[in-house]
């Protein structure tokens, strides 16, 4: 991975001062410097600590400077404020021959930037399913709404209070769907447990808002809950702890002796990285949607249940297998 520039160093960190840049020229002349590898710039607006979907993305950046290190010149930006997304990405598209930008929530940047750059090649992991992409922008999509019915199938199983509910970051279509995919888990578990109406916070990276949300709902009745944010999971775990509750975690696996976890979605947005970066080196990029999870042959969604009651294993047994075959769909 290339050292950073002082130049560029200066000039970014002015817009981002608590983000951490590696790797990138100043600008695309320089940056390609006759060695012949491909430039990626990888826009992680979150925190590659977060245990959840900036980290996920982080593990595959690392395994592409394991393996492409000889032909791929890698370089990464986290914890980006949303008023700076914009400028990080413009500086990103000056050095690099494909950007991918992780996450919904820089969809109306990467959608204003990709325009500006036509000779560069941009992908968006999470954004609208719906979305149409642009000559040069795609968007791949981890289908989180398949992983969270899975989870809303082992709380509802693991309930012992017949209640259980959703805790979301920001509001965004694709976190809207996990919520209502996470009740038709529910569902489908065909235990009767209620889902309390789900609860955004409006940041993936807030434990405080994470914490009184879940507490909200565990004061309610719920004694499981589902959720889709990052670095906030503290704040739910604490809520758990304090309550004598239970949560789903992931996107990352955690360690199952931890009592608070009923289970952990797997989703694997690093191997989206790597599959952009993949299609780039061997020509078959295109400007599509490009869909991952049980429903795909690319995979990269999995759940990693913790309990030993055999009941809950065969029901989450069955919607896996229904909703790869497409007998239930997750929302």
């Amino acid at each position: 991975m290339k050292v950073l520039a002082r130049s560029a160093a200066l000039a970014v960190s002015s817009l981002l001062p608590l983000a951490l840049i590696a790797g990138c020229g100043d600008d695309r002349a320089e940056a390609g410097n006759g060695d012949g590898k491909l430039k990626v710039g990888v826009f992680l607006p979150g925190s590659i600590s977060d245990t959840g979907f900036m980290q996920s993305a982080y593990l595959g950046y690392q395994r592409l400077q394991a393996a492409l290190g000889d032909e791929v010149d890698l370089s990464y930006v986290e914890r980006v404020e949303a008023a700076d997304y914009e400028q990080a990405l413009v500086r990103f598209a000056s050095a690099s021959d494909l950007v991918v930008s992780v996450g919904g929530q820089t969809d109306a940047d990467v959608r204003k930037v990709a325009p500006q750059f036509p000779e560069v090649t941009f992908v968006e992991i999470g954004g609208p399913a719906d979305a149409v992409p642009l000559a040069n922008l795609a968007y791949y999509d981890p289908q989180q709404a398949e992983a969270e019915f899975l989870s809303g199938v082992v709380s509802a199983a693991s309930s012992q209070k017949g209640a259980v509910g959703f805790v979301g970051g920001v509001e965004l279509p694709a976190i809207v769907n996990a919520a209502k995919a996470y009740a038709n888990g529910v569902a489908f578990a065909g235990t009767g447990a209620e889902v309390l109406a789900p609860q955004y916070v409006g940041d993936f990276n807030d434990p405080a808002k994470a914490k009184q949300a879940a507490a909200a709902d565990f004061g309610a009745g719920a004694d499981v809950l589902g959720q889709i944010v990052n670095l906030g999971k503290q704040g739910i775990e604490q809520a758990a702890k304090e309550s004598g509750a239970r949560m789903v975690g992931g996107p990352i696996p955690g360690d199952c002796t931890d009592s608070a976890y009923v289970g952990y979605v797997k989703t694997d947005i690093g191997a989206e990285l790597e599959y952009a970066v993949h299609a780039v080196l061997d020509g078959t990029w295109k400007a599509e949607q490009v869909r991952f999870g049980l429903t795909s042959d690319n995979g990269g969604t999995d759940f990693v249940l913790c309990t030993k009651d055999d009941a809950v294993a065969a029901l989450l047994a069955k919607a896996k297998s229904e909703l790869a075959s497409g007998a239930v769909t997750a929302y």
